[in-house]
């Protein structure tokens, strides 16, 4: 059910920027795309009546899903009802507009790249995430889905570049670093907003239905206990698996399908691990990443490794 006037949007602006602006430099079409993209955003930032903000590899697609389907079950919706902007509110006006974004691109069209002055009048639902876990996920969202332009307009190493994992992690335009600025500076500006309801991914995934209650809650669609644990239940990490692997992704339009049906690690749905980037380093590199969290990303958050 994926909603059409987004979906001309983006076709003129790829024609715009990769049809007509095709004779300009990279840089120039670059700054082009990224100003249209921020327009997208002030729009629908305009239009929500709420914002789901988070950094990619948080576990949105998971959350979005949920939502997607106690709305489902509260009103009768068929399943490839997914949550999409304003879309299920115009069928059904009892469930809100909530802009999905990173806040990525919005900064390139108003100008602001110190506050989120635009988001002070918003409810935003911020979804946080180890950023040591969203550093590794990116990495493999980087090596195996992620296209080339969406790499070089988002100042990540290049398409086809050869990197190690911990190089990559440890990159300041890509990795870590990245991450843990845009952590610190919502955990500046979060406390400016209209209102705001923090949720873990960690918290998600440990009770799933205790926290799911309460963002309900906030949204100004409260739930049902069993609507809730028929949600969770639906959006189980293997049945998300098995959509990847189908040729259809169903409800969830795009957004779950395998960038590699062969490659568990080309999945949207790779690990859903809590704390599985360790995995990934030795000791001595476990070590100078949690150091770097430490003495960097904002305490509020809770992330900060002891010992």
């Amino acid at each position: 059910m994926a909603d059409r006037r987004d979906m001309m949007r983006d076709a003129l602006r790829e024609g715009l920027v990769h049809g007509v602006c095709a004779v300009l430099p990279a840089e120039r079409r670059k700054a082009i795309d990224r100003w249209l993209r921020g327009r997208e955003e002030h729009r629908k930032l305009q239009g929500a009546d709420y914002i789901l903000m988070s950094w990619a590899k948080s576990g949105r697609t998971w959350l979005r899903l949920m939502l997607s389907r106690v709305y489902q079950v509260q009103h009768g919706l068929p399943e490839t009802a997914f949550l999409e902007y304003d879309n299920l509110k115009r069928i059904v006006p009892q469930i809100p507009s909530v802009s999905f974004t990173h806040g990525n691109y919005l900064r390139n069209y108003t100008g602001d790249w110190e506050t989120k002055k635009d988001f002070y009048d918003s409810r935003i639902l911020f979804l946080a995430r180890d950023p040591r876990d969203v550093a590794v996920s990116q990495y493999f969202q980087w090596r195996y889905r992620m296209r080339p332009w969406k790499k070089f307009i988002n100042d990540y190493p290049p398409h086809g570049a050869e990197l190690e994992i911990h190089d990559f992690v440890m990159n300041h335009d890509a990795g870590l670093p990245r991450v843990v600025e845009f952590f610190n500076l919502w955990a500046r500006e979060l406390p400016k907003v209209r209102a705001a309801h923090l949720v873990r991914y960690e918290d998600l995934r440990a009770r799933t239905e205790e926290v799911l209650g309460p963002v309900m809650e906030f949204l100004g669609t409260p739930a049902k206990p069993e609507e809730i644990a028929e949600a969770v239940e639906y959006t189980a990490v293997e049945r998300m698996r098995k959509i990847e692997k189908s040729e259809s992704s169903g409800a969830s339009g795009k957004r779950l399908v395998a960038g590699d049906k062969d490659n568990p690690d080309s999945f949207k749905v790779r690990r859903a691990k809590v704390g599985g980037w360790r995995d990934y380093f030795d000791d001595d590199q476990c070590r100078a990443i949690d150091d770097y969290v430490n003495e960097s990303l904002d305490e509020s958050y809770g992330y900060r490794s002891e010992g």
